[in-house]
């Protein structure tokens, strides 16, 4: 899925706060992409609205933004948290400042990632998978109403983003996912059909009916349909009520409700609240695997394994049952579905889910949804266990024993449970101030928790990817998903996540990730090094340890605290890590890696000429 905003004729003022009226004297730094007639002196925002946006943006560490792009970031991250069930880097979105085209972010989502590299869809196809695609358009604007010239200035932004011979100027973030949706266009004959497209305009003003700018937007539609790229197009504008519903809905727990007829209540079990075993038909499984804009949750405990595409035998069994004469089969032939649940409201047959996982069934459940929009599969009869408990080791124990069906190695189980659940307390011994961090085990584990900053959370891809770029010095791999890379890095002997790891070298991945985003997102490291993030990582660890290797080392804990500790103490503040970030980025500009050559940073030479560099 392709998010873009339009951000025309942009007006940034310097202030410190949501002001209602900017005066006439106030200093003022006016950035746009054209020149324009008038420039707007107000950025007019109602009490709510300011609130739900300064809480957004102290909590991904920009507050320091002005107030247009605090706007931006706000609608972005919202529009996007809508589609996307996943964590994210807001600043891998946002694409404003000068020649943007208009746009002010992009996110491209397929089959349920979040795409920053042409690679990563690569990788999806090898997996055996067709790919589903989505592209998002959004436009913010901190104006109070709608204009039909600047949705057509909108429409024509797309239009060009699309086009094979653009005619705008694009920058550097542009040209980056434009070369993204070129290549899954290129990729065409791998999609399941054509990519849907949905578009938002986005502004301060409340949506009354307008026939002209209703007109504006159907032919706005009519045109992007007419590049016969995408199979349906939606248009719509938003107001500051609909964004701002919108983002309270993203802090909420994943809860669904189901009409569970067919079921038998298991007997008291010592740790399980209660628990149940039935068959659920395929149209209210829907509602369980699928919110409400048809994308497949993310209630998935087994995030590092992930859905392991149609190309794999097991699965590969199930689509063609269920494709076959006789899809009831599958019935008999499926071991099911297995939810955990943290609480559970049930009145007569109807149940309701709160903040549940699927322990067991990642890859039936992912066959599943992409036919519950297949009316003759409604009453499908699906197997289903239901368990309700807080207790964490009962959890471990449950998936565990019932992930069988698609064979996983001892160190992927690991993976699943006890390494990250014990990772995910080490993380919170660290209770308070700069080293405050929070490892997020499940998928937006931490969004309905108001306390949690968003910049201090660690993804499991972002600690997969911090610590093999420091610890074993992997970084050209990060263009892969994750679960590809790990496949790789164990498949040459090397660990991630195994019994035994000392969690401090974990722990310390995490922060630097950390610090250096949030150097990047106060101007402290030149952007242009972002590119090459995870670069920097390596040459960062290398140079605050010393060149030291400790990587045939990782259990040992006299080692790896001698290490860790004295970085960690670095890391903690932020004028000592600035001056060794820069270290690491002077020492990669000494070494002549070319970070502009996109091809050069993804091979392992890029990674042996900064090593060779950091032996002088």
């Amino acid at each position: 899925m392709l998010i873009l905003g339009l951000f025309k004729g942009r007006c940034t003022f310097v202030t410190s706060e949501f002001p209602s009226e900017i005066p006439r004297t106030q200093n003022r730094n006016y950035s746009y992409t054209k020149p324009l007639a008038i420039i707007r002196k107000k950025i007019i925002m109602d009490r709510m609205t300011k609130i739900l946006v300064e809480e957004l943006n102290q909590s991904i560490g920009q507050s320091g933004k002005n107030n247009a792009d605090k706007f931006e970031n706000f609608v972005n991250y919202t529009i996007t948290t809508t589609n996307f069930s996943k964590s994210f880097d807001i600043s891998n979105i946002n694409t404003g400042g000068g020649n943007d085209t208009g746009i002010d972010g992009i996110a491209i989502i397929v089959n349920d990632q979040l795409i920053e590299h042409c690679d990563e869809i690569t990788d999806i196809i090898n997996n055996g998978n067709k790919l589903r695609v989505e592209y998002i358009f959004i436009q913010s604007k901190t104006s109070e109403g709608f204009k039909t010239s600047e949705i057509g200035q909108f429409t024509h932004g797309i239009l060009d983003f699309l086009s094979e011979e653009p005619t705008i100027v694009r920058n550097e973030e542009i040209e980056k996912f434009a070369e993204i949706s070129n290549f899954i266009i290129q990729n065409s004959a791998h999609m399941l059909q054509a990519p849907t497209c949905k578009i938002f305009y986005v502004t301060l003003g409340r949506v009354n009916s307008d026939k002209n700018i209703d007109g504006r937007i159907e032919t706005g539609k009519q045109d992007i349909l007419n590049t016969n790229m995408f199979s349906e197009v939606g248009y719509k504008r938003l107001g500051a009520t609909e964004i701002c519903n919108k983002y309270r809905k993203t802090k909420d727990a994943i809860t669904s409700t189901i009409n569970f007829v067919s079921k038998v209540t298991l007997p008291s079990i010592d740790g399980v609240d209660e628990a149940y075993i039935g068959i659920l038909p395929l149209s209210e499984f829907k509602k369980i695997v699928k919110d409400n804009n048809g994308k497949v949750r993310n209630v998935f405990d087994d995030n590092v394994r992930d859905f392991q595409g149609t190309g794999n035998p097991v699965n590969k069994k199930i689509d063609t049952t269920l494709s076959s004469q006789q899809p009831d089969l599958f019935s008999v032939l499926n071991n099911g579905v297995t939810i955990v649940a943290s609480s559970l409201i049930t009145v007569s047959n109807s149940f309701t889910l709160k903040d549940y996982q699927i322990v067991n069934g990642c890859q039936t459940s992912n066959i599943l949804a992409q036919y519950t929009d297949i009316s003759e599969l409604k009453d499908l009869s699906i197997p289903l266990k239901i368990i309700v408990t807080e207790n964490d080791k009962v959890k471990t124990q449950i998936t565990i024993a019932t992930n069988s069906q698609t064979a996983i190695r001892q160190d992927q189980l690991s993976a699943l449970s006890n390494f990250l659940r014990d990772l995910e307390h080490y993380y919170n011994t660290f209770e308070v101030g700069e080293g405050k961090l929070y490892f997020e085990r499940r998928a937006r584990q931490y969004a309905s928790d108001g306390t949690v900053q968003k910049s201090r959370i660690t993804t499991i891809q972002i600690q997969i990817k911090s610590f093999a770029s420091m610890f074993l010095k992997e970084p050209e791999r990060v263009t892969s998903f994750y679960g590809v890379m790990v496949k790789q890095i164990q498949n040459e002997g090397k660990s991630i996540f195994v019994d035994g790891q000392r969690f401090e070298t974990y722990y310390l991945s995490g922060l630097a990730y950390y610090r250096m985003i949030s150097l990047f997102n106060k101007g402290l490291i030149d952007k242009k090094y972002k590119k090459v993030k995870f670069f920097v990582l390596m040459v960062f660890n290398a140079i605050a340890g010393k060149n030291k290797d400790i990587s045939n080392h990782l259990n040992s804990k006299k080692i790896v605290q001698a290490y860790c500790n004295p970085i960690i103490e670095m890391l903690l503040d932020e004028n000592k890590s600035e001056r060794l970030f820069k270290k690491a980025t002077k020492l990669i500009d000494k070494s002549g890696l070319d970070i502009e050559d996109k091809a050069a940073i993804k091979v392992k030479s890029a990674t042996e000429t900064l090593l060779n560099q950091l032996k002088k």
